[in-house]
């Protein structure tokens, strides 16, 4: 059975929404985070060998969705372009 992440975000809690923005990336959950949000929805998950859980497409759309939104409401990690150096101009040339 899969996840379905997004069909049970309000069933997540707070800790475990941050910890899936925080890692926006992930296809395949580790195994402690997959036992948590089995329990926290109730539901057994397909897991694999080292008990991890795929998620599908959907589900990662989603949590990438998420996760920009996060970031564009202030929360969540920032990322800048490096600032620009002015040249100089050297003496003697």
């Amino acid at each position: 059975m899969e996840m379905d992440i997004r069909g049970n975000w309000d069933r997540l809690s707070p800790s475990t929404q941050q910890w899936l923005t925080d890692n926006p990336g992930s296809a395949i959950l580790p195994r402690t985070m997959a036992a948590v949000i089995c329990k926290e929805i109730g539901k057994p998950a397909d897991r694999d060998l080292h008990g991890g859980s795929l998620l599908s497409q959907e589900d990662r759309d989603f949590i990438l969705d998420k996760a920009g939104s996060a970031t564009s409401a202030g929360s969540g990690p920032r990322f800048s372009a490096p600032a620009s150096t002015p040249r100089t101009q050297e003496s003697g040339a």
